[in-house]
């Protein structure tokens, strides 16, 4: 078989660094305090955390806003997509997709398989650790960013608190049928504000972003929607090569 050398660039959604935010205000105010960490705040993002560790089996879908600016300040939005399946410790497949392409991630515990079903392209690393290291592997090795990447670190020593600069409770709101708790945060030039359910399941529901460091503001907001008895077969950690698709290297980024 013909190996070619590529590297793979795959839609990137994910979440904001663990580790943000906030003065607590009166339900409804979202009234920001400058430099003001309010400690309830940042528990309940480390119980958030704690409690995405404890699920198992789920499956998890996303759909993302963005905005690019133009040389003139005009702001164009743009769309795209993830849904993943997983199942804790080792097994993953993220399926990602936009108008300009689409990109699916397999694990099956022994095989990370990289494919892009338009070209029929796919790539393979052996690897055998949890789901947090690949994340962290992919990254570092290839470049490559895997969608809602701190999904798997919050709750992990990896999710730092330590850069977050403002932490704030901004109050409550719905999202969709979900009561949620919405959270602001302020670290470097990134300002992000975020949903989580109230009660005994503190899934995250919504985020947004905004880049301060650009004076047009451009902001994501992204959408969560959770399956926690999914139905899924094991068999769909496993990529099977369709007909016709080529073998290529998954080149790697770091400089020796």
């Amino acid at each position: 078989m013909v190996r070619t050398q590529l590297v793979l660039s795959l839609l990137a959604m994910s979440l904001a660094t663990p580790g943000i935010y906030a003065q607590t205000a009166p339900a409804g105010t979202a009234r920001q305090v400058t430099n003001a960490v309010d400690p309830a705040s940042i528990q309940a993002l480390k119980d958030m955390g704690a409690h995405l560790q404890t699920l198992k089996r789920f499956q998890v879908s996303t759909e993302l806003t963005g905005e690019r600016v133009l040389a003139d300040g005009q702001k164009l939005q743009h769309t795209a997509t993830a849904e993943i399946d997983v199942a804790r410790p080792n097994r993953l497949r993220a399926r990602m997709s936009s108008a300009r392409s689409k990109r699916e991630i397999f694990y099956d515990g022994k095989l990370a398989t990289l494919f892009i079903p338009a070209q029929k392209y796919y790539s393979t690393v052996e690897f055998t650790g949890n789901l947090g290291e690949l994340i962290g592997k992919l990254e570092e090795k290839y470049a490559v960013q895997m969608p809602l990447a701190d999904l798997f670190l919050w709750g992990t020593p990896a999710a730092s608190f330590d850069k977050i600069e403002s932490a704030m409770n901004a109050g409550q709101d719905y999202i969709g049928d979900d009561l949620c708790d919405h959270y602001a945060f302020r670290q470097a030039n990134i300002d992000w504000q975020i949903w989580i359910a109230t009660g005994d399941k503190p899934l995250p529901r919504k985020l947004v972003i905004t880049n301060r460091g650009d004076e047009a503001r451009p902001q994501s907001v992204t959408l969560f929607e959770w399956n926690l008895k999914p139905t899924f077969k094991d068999s769909v950690f496993k990529f099977t090569p369709p007909k016709g698709a080529t073998l290529v290297e998954l080149h790697s980024t770091v400089k020796n």
